[in-house]
């Protein structure tokens, strides 16, 4: 039978009573066991003031990554385009920022495009970026219009590559 884990607020209220050395040692023991916590751990540390500087780096390895596709079949060029969209999605979620989820899609979306693949036959592949361009549509749907303005033409230009020649 599991155990019953508590609720987030629940633990709010323990990890506000316990001494500050504590609570560093179970952030730290929380890093050993997930490489996912000790990144979220590293943003917020060291990434989550400069923004601009965690979105530029980001791009840079988005670019690398999609440099470095085996293009010699198409079953892996899909597979490696997953693998840069779930990097891409993790460190979304890490800033958990509209703005950089919005920055980091298109970057994404124009890199797709750009790769020098032709989708037009991979319905999976055409699916995947239609996705991604609805996720953009999404986030930009909760951001104040005044900022929406500054993505308009960066969003026509990755809704007509919806085709992907």
């Amino acid at each position: 039978m599991p155990i019953k884990t508590n609720s987030l607020h629940s633990i709010k209220k323990e990890l506000q009573l316990l001494p500050k050395e504590v609570v560093i040692e179970y952030c730290l023991r929380m890093t050993k066991y997930k490489k996912e916590n000790k990144e979220l751990l590293n943003y917020l540390l060291f990434e989550a003031d400069s923004e601009d500087d965690y979105i530029a780096a980001l791009k840079e390895d988005i670019s690398k990554a999609f440099e470095e596709i085996n293009q010699q079949t198409f079953y892996y060029t899909k597979k490696n385009i997953r693998r840069i969209l779930k990097m891409t999605t993790k460190h979304i979620k890490y800033s958990s920022k509209k703005e950089t989820e919005i920055e980091l899609l298109i970057f994404f979306c124009q890199q797709m495009q750009n790769c020098g693949v032709s989708f037009r036959d991979s319905p999976v592949m055409q699916n995947l970026y239609k996705r991604q361009v609805n996720n953009i549509e999404k986030a930009l749907h909760k951001l104040h219009e005044d900022i929406r303005i500054d993505y308009e033409d960066d969003i026509e230009e990755i809704q007509k590559g919806c085709c992907l020649s």
